[in-house]
């Protein structure tokens, strides 16, 4: 597993990359939430309650950097989080 300090325009995230398979498993935290790749389970997510918001089709942090939102939790909606929205506004919702 590799942790990184990422920094979206002076916002700074942890990034976590997990090499599972074929693509690995990447994940940036955020005060609130979380955006990950499509590894983790939107479902699974909803149920325990996360902030979460999904991108898919990245294979770096500079893939998820420049991806949109194609899923979120309930929750991560409430704060505003929509699909089609950038990876960086999501984060700052969930700052």
């Amino acid at each position: 597993m590799t942790e990184e300090t990422l920094d979206f325009e002076g916002r700074k995230y942890v990034g976590l990359s997990f090499i599972l398979g074929n693509k690995p498993l990447l994940v940036v935290k955020a005060r609130k939430g979380y955006v990950a790749c499509a590894y983790l389970d939107k479902i699974t997510s909803e149920h325990l309650g996360d902030i979460a918001a999904f991108v898919s089709g990245v294979d770096d942090f500079d893939g998820l950097r420049h991806a949109k939102i194609r899923g979120m939790t309930a929750w991560a909606e409430e704060l505003g989080i929509r699909e089609g929205m950038s990876v960086k506004k999501a984060l700052e919702l969930m700052d």
